[in-house]
Parts: C-alpha cells; sequence; structure tokens
C-alpha cells in the first residue's frame, strides 16, 4: 500500500511517501523551485518521490494532506459572529481553503490516467503531532506542538500512547506565541518567512532587560496556557495580508503602532543591530521559552 503525503499551499510545500507504513522518500518544493519556503502545490516534490520509487500517480491508495477545515469549526463559527472580521480576513482564508479542496484536481494533473486514491485531509496539529511521536521510539510520550496558527490552534499538548495520540489541550485563534515571535521579528527588521532563526541566534549577545516590558505582550493564564494582549497584533482583524501560492511566502506587518510605541520605532533592514536590539532579541526568547515551560 502507498501513501502519499503532502504539504500544500503552505510555507515549505512538501511531499513524502510511504509503502505499507515505510518511509521511501521525502522532498521539500524549494529545492527544485530554488526558492526559500517556496508555498503552493509541491508538484516536483511529488514527482521526484514517484521517480524514486519507481511508481506513478495510478499507484497510490491514499493521499494525506495536513489541513482540515472541519477541525475547531464550531470554534471558528464563534469567533466570526462575535469578532465580525473584514472582508479581507474572510476572502483568504475562503481561497486558501478553496486550494486545499483542489488537491485531488491537482494531482490528477500529474497522470495521464484515472486515479483512485483515496484523499485524507489530517488536522494540521495531529500531523505535527504524529510526524515526531511515530519516529521517536517511545511506547508513550507527552507531545508538543507549537506553530503559528493551524486549523485555528496555535498549540497542543497530547499523550500519545502506543498507536494512539490523544490531545490533552490547544491554546485557539487568536492566542499564538508563533505569532508573538513572528511579530517581534518583524519589528527587529527580519521581515521574511522564517526568519525567526535570526532572532534565536541574535539573543545570546543580549541580556533579557525588557522581559517585564514584554511581558505586557502575553500573559501566562492559571490554567497554563497564555493569551495575547491583542491591542499589539493585527492578524485576528484581517488587517494584514497572507499569501501562499507559488513562490516565497508573503506575510504582511504582525505588530499595530501599540508595539511602536512601546519599543520604539521597527529596525529597518539595512540598519546596524544595536545592542538594544541584541536585548529585545534576549527578551523575546526569554519570554517565549518562560511562557511555555511554566504553562506547558
Amino acid at each position: 500500500m502507498y501513501i502519499l503525503g503532502i504539504n500544500a499551499y503552505h510555507g515549505d510545500s512538501s511531499a513524502c511517501l510511504l509503502r505499507d507504513g515505510v518511509l521511501l522518500s521525502a522532498a521539500e518544493e524549494e529545492r527544485f523551485r530554488r526558492i526559500k519556503h517556496w508555498a503552493g502545490f509541491p508538484s516536483e516534490s511529488i514527482a521526484w518521490c514517484l521517480r524514486d520509487a519507481g511508481i506513478s500517480m495510478t499507484d497510490i491508495d491514499h493521499v494525506a494532506i495536513n489541513q482540515n477545515s472541519s477541525s475547531n469549526l464550531m470554534h471558528k463559527i464563534l469567533f466570526l459572529a462575535k469578532n465580525n472580521p473584514n472582508i479581507n480576513f474572510l476572502q483568504d482564508r475562503f481561497k486558501n481553503k478553496k486550494q486545499r479542496h483542489n488537491i485531488k484536481v491537482d494531482l490528477s494533473k500529474l497522470c495521464n490516467d484515472a486515479v483512485n486514491f483515496k484523499l485524507h485531509h489530517i488536522d494540521h496539529h495531529m500531523s505535527h503531532l504524529a510526524s515526531a511521536y511515530s519516529v521517536s521510539g517511545f511506547n508513550k510520550a507527552a507531545i508538543l506542538s507549537i506553530d503559528g496558527f493551524g486549523d485555528f490552534a496555535s498549540t497542543v499538548t497530547a499523550i500519545g500512547s502506543g498507536q494512539n495520540i490523544a490531545v490533552s489541550n490547544k491554546v485557539l485563534f487568536p492566542h499564538s506565541m508563533g505569532i508573538f515571535y513572528q511579530a517581534l521579528t518583524q519589528w527587529l527588521g527580519f521581515a521574511n518567512y522564517g526568519d525567526e532563526y535570526k532572532v534565536m541566534g541574535l539573543a545570546p549577545y543580549g541580556e533579557p532587560k525588557y522581559k517585564d516590558l514584554l511581558q505586557k505582550i502575553v500573559a501566562l493564564k492559571d490554567d497554563g496556557t497564555f493569551e495575547l494582549n491583542l491591542k499589539y497584533f493585527t492578524h485576528h482583524n484581517g488587517n494584514v495580508k497572507f499569501e501562499w501560492v507559488d513562490g516565497e511566502p508573503k506575510i504582511g506587518t504582525l505588530y499595530t503602532p501599540a508595539l511602536v510605541e512601546l519599543l520604539g520605532n521597527p529596525r529597518h533592514v539595512d540598519e546596524q543591530l544595536t545592542q538594544y536590539h541584541k536585548d529585545v532579541a534576549r527578551s523575546i526568547q526569554a519570554v517565549y521559552e518562560s511562557i511555555l515551560r511554566l504553562g506547558l
């Protein structure tokens, strides 16, 4: 039995191929397109995996994609009912959903013959959890998935036992430590998708002088989860643009003028890094680590 797994219309589009539960191959689309974090449909990655195994799409029994629009559906409906987001927010979500629901059509274009695979939409965080637990070698383990957002959740904790993964807690949209880190990464002048590693690398050169200040942005709750102070962020109200189609992912500014009032003017990409920037980077890392360590 052949299973094709794909990450499509999202940053780091990719594909992998399994036969009878054994991983045969995996590839990221950026390796073929030569565009970092390429987003779109991973046709080249899929073609490479199929060639490597000496098969075609007609041999595929199942296809799994790491997104399920039905996940957390009631929470999505309640959020829309309470917050009345603007039309740009709704259009972006609908466009991305439509692309992912056209996956079967996209896959059929890779083969001249009729295909007969079964398509599975897997919850985004369950995909993360399974990819960590299934290859861990443990028969029982605590599992943690932290992301920007996926299927309306940003952070999920679970217990893996045997072949089962049981979710124990979730942090839902609009609260996200991924957005916290990404917004501040942008403020530091690193605006490209995936630039967070630069802040991680910068942090050891600073001191956590502004940890208390940054705790105005995110707070640890009594139940062990966390909550963003949304006056510092734009992602929840539709005033930020996300693009996930055929190229480098593009994400608009995630912070509001309130963050500028708190920290000062954002660093320009060509501006020299000062000790202040290094200290802010260290403070970002300190807050991020303390929230996740103490809360989860």
